[in-house]
């Protein structure tokens, strides 16, 4: 049954629809416009986590490994082909010798060096990327020649490749660094990859011109390059109804952000394609600041996850459209552990009254409750968007019938992330892409990633020697066995409650062909060469 919200919006659609009609026919014959709902703060590979910053980054530039379609099968990018010592910790990559920047300059080793080491901190002015630990653990990164890069680190890494292939290991252009400084994916942007900046007005549209000369694309797309479009317009449409609508109207081509709610109805528009990912792990979290007052208490936090109804929640919110969850890891990753599911709370109201009371917070006056002076309320941060609305108001809802006060404050992601890097706050949601246990585990719960992206302030040596471990590791059987145990001490302390695990599903519009849903970091089209106008 649609909630009263779903119906308003969807009683307008028919309207938005046919006052947008009109205006179809004044898209470029060969410009496709992609949809979205949030901008990004900037566009740096290496300063950039968000999903709005690498769904353009992978279409201006390119990495030394693409992944395929699967999540599991590394393919040639930048390297051509790469040998890796018997020790498991030099990598020597043979690059392509045809690749050129927008700029026409020719790629060269020194590119990857300098990518590299800017991506980990090794360049001035320092860049402190937040996932530079994706990287690896870093010897030397060394140019043999103008197209020989041997990668030298201190310790095996079982995953570097699969790391190598995110937007976060994109080769950039030097010079272009050093012109623009700290508006270097601000005011422009030089890499190797199928599209070009073209330019950007933040929270409205990004524009990218066809690279003409660019013919080195992954071996998992038909199109190789150059691309068949001539130009992207990615445009941020915040209204979800606005969204649906200009899709209905041919007045946009393409887009990953329709709300769950309309999924259903918009599948049976004879007009709308869809193209879906099964490979694709990107979960919905609340997490805590362990650290802080309130939440600092793992009986709030416990009580807190047998507070929230997640089945219930991923109807409301997305429509069904969702796996409500428990473990902080999808059940079909690499190195779940099935027994930490059974340590996570699960739903139960009473227990979590009982819980609070047995801990000492006494119900106060107002319905919320106290200990030692101390009320039951904490701070939720989160960017400004549908789902996160309504996540945080049921939330909000069963946390209150426990005597539990959660306070909300919602931002638009221009300015979100940056309140998000602060200590301002004491819970927060976010959503997370990744391929394996050891990849959603080393992002966010090392120490050494705090604050950001260890938002919760996590902080346990066991934790930091287990990941380490699972990281250099090279039996399978040990690295499952050592992420088995990082999953079940999470359970137990439960410093953050799993929401959903969305699905991917792209919309696309019969003026449009090529459209696959690939779902590396999240991310829907991946490069666009695919992409082509047939109408």
């Amino acid at each position: 049954m649609l909630k009263t919200w779903q119906r308003a919006t969807l009683g307008g659609l028919a309207g938005l629809a046919l006052a947008l009609g009109a205006q179809a026919q004044t898209q470029p014959r060969n410009q496709i416009t992609i949809m979205r709902e949030i901008d990004s703060d900037r566009y740096d590979p290496h300063r950039s986590t968000a999903l709005a910053g690498g769904e353009v980054i992978s279409m201006m530039t390119d990495t030394l490994v693409n992944m395929d379609f699967d999540m599991r099968t590394i393919q040639p990018g930048l390297a051509e082909r790469w040998d890796v010592s018997p020790d498991g910790k030099t990598y020597t990559f043979h690059l392509r010798t045809d690749v050129t920047f927008c700029d026409g300059r020719p790629f060269v080793a020194d590119d990857v060096v300098f990518s590299i080491n800017r991506w980990i901190g090794r360049t001035t002015p320092r860049v402190a990327s937040p996932v530079a630990w994706r990287a690896g653990n870093v010897k030397e990164i060394r140019a043999v020649d103008a197209h020989t890069v041997e990668y030298e680190l201190n310790e095996p890494f079982g995953e570097l490749l699969a790391q190598l292939s995110q937007y976060f290991g994109s080769i950039v252009d030097r010079a272009s660094v050093e012109r623009l400084g700290d508006n270097f994916g601000v005011q422009g942007f030089n890499g190797t990859g199928p599209y070009c900046w073209g330019n950007w007005t933040p929270r409205t549209e990004m524009v990218l011109n066809r690279h003409p000369t660019y013919h080195w694309g992954p071996a998992s797309l038909q199109n190789r390059g150059p691309a068949n479009v001539e130009r992207i317009v990615w445009r941020v449409i915040p209204e979800a109804a606005a969204r649906v609508a200009a899709l209905q109207a041919g007045q946009a081509d393409i887009t990953q952000y329709i709300p769950e709610a309309f999924w259903d109805a918009m599948r049976r528009v004879p007009t709308i394609r869809t193209s879906t990912q099964p490979n694709y792990f990107w979960d919905v979290f609340l997490g805590f600041k362990v650290d802080k007052p309130v939440v600092s208490d793992v009986a709030i936090r416990r009580a807190v996850h047998m507070a929230v109804d997640r089945v219930g929640l991923a109807r409301a919110v997305w429509s069904g459209h969702a796996l409500p969850a428990r473990n902080i890891i999808n059940p079909a990753a690499l190195d779940y552990d099935a027994q930490s599911d059974a340590m996570v709370p699960a739903y139960d109201p009473a227990a979590a009254r009982r819980l609070l009371d047995e801990a000492g917070w006494r119900m106060g006056p107002d319905g919320v409750r106290v200990k030692d002076g101390q009320r039951a309320t904490f701070l939720l941060y989160a960017i400004n968007n549908l789902s996160n609305q309504r996540s945080s108001e049921i939330v909000q809802q069963g946390l209150r019938q426990v005597g539990i006060e959660m306070r909300v404050q919602l931002f638009d992601a221009t300015v979100g992330w940056g309140r998000l890097a602060t200590q301002e706050f004491d819970a927060y949601i976010l959503s997370y892409p990744y391929i394996s246990a050891t990849d959603a585990m080393s992002l966010y719960w090392h120490s050494r990633n705090r604050p950001s992206p260890n938002r919760m302030n996590w902080n346990d040596p066991e934790t930091d020697a287990w990941l380490e471990e699972a990281r250099r590791g090279t039996d399978p059987a040990r690295r499952a066995e050592v992420t088995a145990l990082i999953q079940r001490r999470l359970a137990e302390q439960a410093p953050w409650l799993t929401l959903a695990r969305n699905e991917l599903r792209i919309f696309s519009t019969p003026r449009v062909e090529g459209v696959r849903a690939h779902g590396l970091y999240g991310i829907g089209i991946y490069k666009g060469l695919d992409l082509r106008v047939v109408r």
